[in-house]
């Protein structure tokens, strides 16, 4: 694959604009400063240097950003800031695939939501992943207002309704980890639910931190704000959830 396709497929502008960072020596492979955009190289698991940075290629990409509190997951934010203002340019510009431009987030979160977020520019993995057939479960951390009793655990394990559908909604896990904090797991993803949900039994929430989407747990060592690529091998244990 010739170095300025590689860039530009990676997000780093036209092929133009790619062939004029290798031809100005801000493109190296291998530790090795390339002057030459017609040049081949084999992109599996290459990783090369712009300016200074280092980027390993990916045909799709995959992410999971730990969305701090205060952020939208918009393109288009009405009040606070976008989530993808996080993001490096190249992941926000990557070229359109199956109707997607850059990574998109796969689902969202509310502003005052904090945790776990996936992105990718792989349109298909998105339409499965929002399909409500497809019943992923994802773990969030609940801060309370009230103590949580015995008999509200019971009540969301068993469903309670809600005002927009008169079928119940359950959790498919809830633990009681202290009087405030509890951890509910969810199949569904109706809008304002874990919020909804603890009103439902007599609570409310304070806090929410969603730490895990199937088998994919937000890493202790990832900040607030911060990114990182999601790796082959993860991909395939999220699948298995």
């Amino acid at each position: 694959m010739r170095l300025e396709d590689i860039l530009f497929s990676q997000g780093f502008g036209t092929r133009r604009v790619c062939a004029g960072l290798v031809q100005q020596g801000y493109v190296s492979v291998n530790g090795e400063v390339q002057e030459d955009p017609g040049a081949f190289f084999d992109p599996e698991n290459l990783k090369f240097k712009v300016q200074g940075t280092e980027w390993p290629y990916f045909d799709r990409a995959y992410l999971m950003l730990h969305k701090p509190t205060g952020t939208e997951c918009s393109q288009k934010p009405s009040t606070w800031p976008s989530i993808y203002t996080l993001l490096p340019s190249p992941l926000r510009t990557r070229p359109q695939k199956a109707a997607v431009q850059g990574v998109q987030a796969v689902g969202r979160l509310d502003q005052d939501t904090t945790g776990l977020l996936l992105l990718t520019d792989d349109g298909k993995f998105i339409h499965r992943m929002s399909s409500p057939k497809h019943h992923m479960p994802k773990v969030y951390e609940v801060t309370t207002k009230h103590e949580i009793t015995h008999g509200q655990v019971e009540k969301l394990l068993a469903g309670v309704v809600l005002d927009d559908s008169p079928k119940p909604v359950k959790a498919a896990a809830c633990e009681k980890v202290s009087d405030t904090h509890l951890r509910l797991t969810l199949t569904e993803g109706k809008y304002h639910q874990v919020k909804r949900m603890l009103a439902a039994v007599g609570n409310r929430v304070e806090g929410l931190h969603r730490s895990a989407i199937g088998n994919l747990q937000l890493p202790e060592d990832l900040a607030p704000g911060q990114w990182r690529w999601i790796l082959p091998s993860e991909l395939e244990k999220y699948f298995k959830a």
